[in-house]
């Protein structure tokens, strides 16, 4: 689904991602790991587009994408949720939904009903305000905005940080059910027990570059322990 080859990327005179090679096989997670710092956040903007590459490629499903904008991306089914979640706060819940609709470049959508099977939250706060959401909340509806696409990639930026424990159960719930629906993940993380549950590949980085990678049950989880400890 994901390939990626070569990418360099720099900021000023930092050289930030270093030769990244990375494939991504469809209807599976593949977790990216590392301490805060090594890249993880800009290697998945430099994916969606967001940023620039200075060499190497980045295709979704066999077309070359690497010199289209983002939203160009978006449209050929790459879903994106930031860290941070940047949904629009003074926007109600179903207005943030409406953005995601309008975002989808009349592409086939979700329907409302299936979302909210997936998410009830959205149902019951339909009319609140984004940002009067508690953070796990916010997530959610993160989450939500970006598969109203129906995207065929959805690349996920620490969707646990600074959540519940319950809620992170709950996102693992919606993930598990997306993966069985055959949907590609790309999943950020640093809670290692998290992804594990939910990866079936998992690539390692640290200082800019991929340091481990190989199917879950291949890697020696001491070893990926090891890039993640301060």
């Amino acid at each position: 689904m994901l390939s990626v080859r070569g990418l360099d990327q720099y900021y000023g005179g930092s050289h930030t991602l270093r030769s990244i090679d990375l494939e991504v096989p469809a209807g599976s997670c593949t977790a990216l790991l590392g301490r805060n710092g090594v890249g993880k956040t800009t290697l998945l903007r430099c994916l969606v587009g967001e940023l620039p590459v200075r060499r190497g490629t980045v295709e979704l499903g066999g077309a070359d994408v690497t010199p289209l904008p983002s939203y160009e991306r978006a449209r050929l089914g790459m879903g994106y949720v930031p860290q941070g979640r940047e949904i629009f706060s003074r926007l109600t819940v179903s207005e943030n939904l409406s953005v995601g609709e309008t975002a989808a470049g009349g592409g086939a959508t979700v329907e409302r009903a299936e979302l909210e099977e997936l998410f009830p939250i959205l149902r019951t706060m339909r009319n609140r305000r984004g940002g009067d959401l508690s953070g796990g909340q916010q997530q959610q509806l993160a989450i939500a905005r970006a598969l109203i696409s129906r995207p065929r990639l959805l690349l996920l930026d620490e969707p646990t940080e600074g959540i519940q424990p319950s809620t992170s159960k709950e996102i693992g719930r919606v993930l598990r059910a997306l993966l069985a629906r055959k949907m590609t993940i790309v999943l950020v993380e640093q809670y290692l027990d998290f992804a594990l549950e939910l990866a079936e590949h998992c690539a390692v980085l640290s200082r800019g570059e991929i340091v481990l990678r190989g199917p879950i049950g291949e890697l020696d989880p001491a070893k990926v322990r090891r890039h993640l400890a301060v």
